[in-house]
């Protein structure tokens, strides 16, 4: 591929939706049940989950360092470390989402925003991840929700980051995959 190819998407579905419901709901996470038709008159279900978007946030400092968070992930039953990170409130901007999840685990709040895209977590969810590059960063007060009052900061170099996330020691994909994007925005992968 040339460095100028750039990948086409298409939001035109290959076959008919005949129904959907919803199955089962708690919160702002919903199970969700179709039906399609495609050409030719085979059929077929889907079942997926409505989840809530989140934004991911890789603060760099003027020394070319950064800072993760260590929280315990409830389903895996370990730590894991990853990028400052959290949903967003409903019809909540993606970047005020960025900031808010910043200060709130981390202290810190940045003046330089640059969005790194969007990812899709899992094709069974309809939830996006919406990815940040903070810069010019300073620090404040945090203010730690009460699930997260283990979470723990480690401030290191990004180059460091990126090693941790390509050789294992950062499991969480989307941590991943916005340490790795960062360091490209930077040039520093």
């Amino acid at each position: 591929m040339s460095r100028g190819t750039r990948l086409d998407h298409s939001d035109e579905a290959p076959h008919r939706l005949l129904s959907s419901r919803e199955l089962a709901r708690d919160g702002r996470l919903a199970l969700v049940r179709d039906e399609v038709e495609w050409p030719g008159g085979d059929r077929g279900v889907y079942r997926w989950f409505h989840a809530t978007s989140a934004a991911f946030v890789v603060p760099v400092f003027e020394d070319g360092s950064t800072m993760l968070v260590r929280q315990w992930r409830y389903p895996w039953r370990a730590t894991s470390w990853e990028v400052p990170a959290g949903t967003l409130e409903e019809n909540e901007e993606p970047l005020a989402g960025a900031r808010r999840e910043l200060a709130e685990e981390t202290g810190l709040r940045a003046e330089r925003w640059t969005t790194l895209g969007v990812l899709r977590p899992s094709a069974l969810l309809d939830s996006r991840q919406f990815l940040f590059l903070a810069e010019a960063v300073s620090e404040s007060e945090r203010a730690l929700e009460s699930y997260e009052r283990d979470m723990i900061t480690r401030r290191l170099p990004l180059a460091d980051a990126v090693k941790e996330a390509l050789g294992g020691g950062i499991v969480h994909a989307t941590a991943v995959s916005a340490l790795c994007r960062a360091a490209h925005a930077l040039k520093r992968l």
